[in-house]
């Protein structure tokens, strides 16, 4: 086939995009002529295709590369769509090597062809009916011709218009509302450049409030009013490089917005914004931080949770970098260590400044702190890990036991195995039979799980089966167990495998129906085909009536 008989998309390649079903569905929507191709352009095609609504679909590139979008809601879900794919193969139908064909360049042609003035009253027209157009032109207007204050009202009432919400903005929703909250930012930066940068100033903090109490009204699963937020911070930047404010002043209002901002727009306020502060800013915003940090009391142990220990380190350190002073970063970090995990950024934070000894210390001055509690196995093997590293190996597996017959855990288990070998083991598995003497389970604890997960781990099926047999196990680990031993093990195997059958069963659903299929698979693995006859057999006596389960069954 020439490249001029060769179709604009590859099929195949529409194929996978879509995959078998969807693409199926895309060939009916073809079939039945429900595309109409607006635009035509050398690596763009634009259609509305007719469905349950009309959707605007854009499918880009050529042959076997192929991208696109389309409104409808499962391209937001799943990607490309049926309706890409009947676009697609409308398009290989009407091929047309023209720089421009379609619906858009007949009516682009039509227009080409009309007054100014009737091309003014055509859009005056649909402006009186389409609000949001009547909005982007009249603030277009307001900004050749109004005064500040003037503009000032008819663009808090477009960023009114566009945020607001009319109750709940659902998910598929969120990005349309989004798309016109968009709009509104986009008409406020295009003022920065037409020396109105102060009045920007004051139209980003009305939009921030806005978006940020739109939030509260809007599923923003795909984190829409984060980027809105994020590109009203962006402006604002703009804002203040074109207007040059007082640069003490900036700073107080920048801190504030630091130190109260739940979404973090301004975190970092006096990097993003260090050239605009300039050295008397920064002095300033320095200052504050420093003032503020000096009234916060240093935390040894566990506090409540503070942002403010937070933003002010991340503050202070980036002055403290910027002047090349590790002790005073290291000085910032150790004023909050309320929890164990403060510990380890501290150690870690020392050890990739070649502070090895210092490391070490706080380390173990975390581990010293938080004896009481619950062992956090990450400063454990943090600090375990540097004592092996500075030849102390007999403290690192004390270290590890304290933190094991404290709350044992199979990751404790594995590096006490690594450093003791078979002593260790023995040692760990006399520990834990005596702890589950003294256990009771619960519907959600099963106290026999650690050490049949050892005992697992170090092959001892035997071993595992008994307790299982004595102390029960819960049902997972117990179907892990009956996979990894099923060679050896083969009737205690598969009593597992036809109670979980007999429980996906009950449940019902196609998704326990299969997983139900595959073990009744499995088990024809181990025992003889007429033990196997007789058990599917059964299976469709008692579970008859569950047509898509037998139908996995025949």
């Amino acid at each position: 086939m020439t490249a001029e008989n060769r179709p604009r998309f590859d099929v195949g390649t529409l194929r996978t995009l879509a995959g078998d079903k969807v693409f199926a569905r895309g060939e009916a929507y073809f079939r039945d002529g429900s595309v109409e191709i607006l635009a035509t352009e050398p690596k763009r095609v634009l259609a509305e295709v007719a469905g349950t609504d009309n959707y605007r679909t854009v499918l880009t590139g050529r042959g076997n590369e192929i991208d696109g979008e389309c409104t409808c809601p499962a391209f937001e879900d799943w990607g490309f769509c049926k309706h890409m794919v009947a676009v697609g193969l409308t398009a290989n139908e009407k091929a047309t090597d023209g720089e421009r064909a379609g619906a858009l360049t007949r009516i682009r042609d039509y227009l080409k062809t009309k007054g100014l003035d009737a091309l003014v009253e055509m859009i005056v027209d649909l402006a009186e009916r389409e609000s949001a157009l009547f909005n982007k032109l009249d603030v277009a207007a307001a900004t050749v011709n109004a005064d500040d204050k003037t503009l000032e009202a008819r663009m808090r009432r477009a960023i009114d218009s566009a945020t607001r919400t009319n109750g709940f903005v659902d998910y598929y929703e969120a990005g349309g509302w989004a798309a016109g909250v968009g709009e509104a930012l986009d008409a406020v930066a295009d003022l920065v450049d037409s020396s109105r940068a102060t009045l920007v100033l004051k139209l980003v903090d009305h939009a921030l409030d806005r978006i940020k109490a739109a939030i509260e009204s809007i599923d923003d699963s795909d984190g829409h009013g984060s980027a809105l937020l994020h590109r009203a911070r962006e402006i604002h930047l703009q804002a203040c490089q074109a207007a040059n404010p007082d640069p003490v002043e900036l700073a107080h209002e920048l801190f504030d917005r630091e130190m109260e901002d739940d979404y973090e727009i301004f975190s970092g306020a006096a990097a993003l914004y260090a050239d605009v502060l300039g050295e008397p800013g920064l002095t300033e915003y320095r200052r504050l931080a420093s003032e503020a940090w000096e009234k916060l009391p240093p935390r040894v142990g566990r506090a409540e949770l503070s942002s403010a220990y937070y933003q002010l380190e991340s503050i202070l350190d980036y002055f403290a970098a910027r002047d090349g002073d590790l002790q005073a970063r290291i000085d910032i970090r150790a004023k909050d260590l309320s929890s164990p995990w403060k510990y380890v950024q501290l150690a870690e934070f020392c050890l990739s400044h070649g502070r090895k000894e210092e490391a070490l210390r706080r380390t173990e001055e975390g581990l010293w702190v938080f004896e009481d509690e619950r062992p956090d196995e990450r400063l454990v093997f943090f600090a375990v890990d540097l004592l092996l590293k500075a030849g102390r190996k007999k403290e690192a597996e004390q270290q590890l036991w304290r933190a094991f017959e404290k709350e044992p855990s199979l990751q404790l288990y594995g590096r006490l195995r690594k450093l003791g070998g078979k002593q260790a083991r023995e040692r760990a598995l006399i520990y834990l039979e005596v702890r589950l003497a003294e256990d009771k389970p619960t519907r959600w604890y099963a106290p026999s799980d650690l050490l049949v997960s050892v005992l697992m781990k170090e092959k001892m099926y035997d071993a595992a089966w008994a307790v299982v047999r004595k102390r029960g196990v819960s049902a997972s680990l117990g179907e892990s167990l009956a996979k990894a031993s099923e060679t050896t093990h083969r009737e205690e195997a598969i009593a597992v495998y036809v109670r979980r059958v007999e429980g996906l069963v009950n449940t019902g659903g196609n998704a326990a129906y299969g997983e139900a299929e595959k073990l009744v698979e499995r088990m024809a693995g181990l025992r003889s085909k007429v033990e196997q006859a007789a058990y599917v057999a059964d299976l469709k006596v008692r579970y008859r009536r569950k047509r898509n389960f037998m139908k996995l069954l025949a």
